[in-house]
C-alpha cells in the first residue's frame, strides 16, 4: 500500500519539506509503514543509490536502502528520553528483524521512544560512500532533537543504541558529534547531533590491525586502507571527554568482532575521563541481539536498563 506524502508525515508529527516530484518516485519504496519518516527532504547527500523497493532476506536483514529513513515506536507512556538504534550486518544489511525491532520494542515498553535507523549502505552505490551510513546517522539525531516536542522528547535525552556494525556506527555518532559528514540541508540541521548516552552490542570499534579482519572495516575502507584511514574510521580514536557515557556488551568468545573491540574502547574511555559500563559474557558468540533466557546473553538487557536509569533515560 502507498501512503501519500502528507499522511506519512503527519502521522509521524514531522513537518519535513520533501518536493512532491522527488517524493513520488521514492514512495513506493518507503512502503505502509504508519511510523516512518524519511531522513532527507529529496535526495540524499550525494545522491546515487540502487533503485526499486526495500529487500528483506527470510531472516529479516534490510537491504536496497533508496531512502534512509527512521521507524518510530512510541511508547503508551513516554518519559521523554528517547534512543536512535542501528541494528548490524557488516555495513552490507541491516538486521532489523533479529536487532533493531527487537530493541525498540524493549524499549518503547520501558517508556523510551525508540528510532530505528534505516541507513545507507556504502557498498549499493552511494556516491557519498563510507559517509553515508555517518550522514543519516547525524541527520536521524538532528530529526529526532528538532521536532522532539511531537514525540514527548527531551531534546537532552536523546541516546543511541547500536549492535556489531550498527555499533560502530553508534559509536561514530557518539564520539564525532562535531564533525561536519554533510552540508547542511535546511534548518533541521541548526540541531546538534549529540548524544545523551550510548549503548553498544558486540561493537565493531576498531579497524586497526590486528582485528581488523572484518566486513565493516572492507565496506568502509577497502581490503587494503592506508593506516591513516584505519585509524581516523575506528571509533577509540575519537574519544574525548566530552563523550557521552559508555555502556559495552561483548562475549569472550565473538567470532566476527575480536573481544578486544569492547576492550580498546573502555580503555580509550577511561584514559579520556568518560564513564564507560562494559560487561564481557563467558560466551554467547556474535549476534545474539536481545539474547536468550537462561543464557549469559540473556542477562545484558537487564543490566542495560538499569544502566539507561542511571543515566535519566
Amino acid at each position: 500500500m502507498l501512503i501519500d506524502r502528507r499522511g506519512l508525515l503527519a502521522g509521524t508529527g514531522l513537518l519535513l519539506t520533501l518536493p512532491g516530484s522527488a517524493f513520488a518516485q521514492r514512495r513506493s519504496e518507503i512502503g505502509g509503514q504508519q511510523d516512518l519518516v524519511p531522513l532527507w527532504p529529496g535526495e540524499a547527500p550525494g545522491g546515487g543509490g540502487p533503485g526499486g523497493p526495500v529487500a528483506m532476506s527470510e531472516k529479516g536483514a534490510m537491504s536496497n536502502i533508496a531512502v534512509p529513513a527512521l521507524e518510530v515506536y512510541r511508547p503508551t507512556r513516554p518519559n521523554g528520553a528517547a534512543m536512535l538504534v542501528a541494528a548490524g550486518g557488516g555495513y552490507k544489511r541491516i538486521e532489523m528483524e533479529n536487532e533493531a525491532r527487537p530493541a525498540a520494542r524493549w524499549l518503547a515498553a520501558r517508556g523510551i521512544t525508540a528510532f530505528v535507523l534505516r541507513y545507507r549502505l556504502p557498498g549499493e552505490g552511494w556516491r557519498e560512500g563510507p559517509l553515508a551510513p555517518l550522514q543519516d546517522a547525524q541527520r536521524a539525531l538532528r530529526v529526532i532533537a528538532a521536532d522532539g516536542v511531537h514525540h514527548g522528547i527531551d531534546a537532552g535525552r536523546i541516546g543511541v543504541l547500536g549492535f556489531s556494525s550498527g555499533g560502530h556506527l553508534m559509536g561514530l555518532a557518539a564520539t564525532r558529534a562535531a564533525f561536519a559528514s554533510y552540508r547542511p540541508v535546511d534548518g533541521i540541521d541548526t540541531a546538534a547531533a549529540r548524544t545523551a548516552e550510548a549503548a553498544l552490542i558486540y561493537p565493531v570499534v576498531t579497524l586497526e590491525p590486528p582485528y581488523d579482519h572484518t566486513s565493516t572495516r572492507i565496506e568502509l575502507i577497502g581490503r587494503h586502507p592506508s593506516a591513516a584511514a584505519s585509524a581516523d574510521w575506528s571509533v577509540q580514536t575519537h574519544v574525548r571527554e566530552h563523550c557521552p557515557p559508555m555502556f559495552l556488551v561483548q562475549a569472550e568468545d565473538d567470532p566476527i568482532s575480536n573481544i578486544a573491540n569492547s576492550a580498546i574502547l573502555e580503555q580509550a574511555c577511561k584514559s579520556a575521563g568518560v564513564s564507560v559500563d562494559r560487561h564481557v559474557l563467558p560466551s554467547g558468540g556474535h549476534g545474539f541481539g536481545m539474547g536468550t533466557p537462561g543464557t549469559p546473553t540473556g542477562q545484558w538487557p537487564g543490566w542495560c536498563a538499569s544502566w539507561l536509569s542511571s543515566h535519566g533515560a
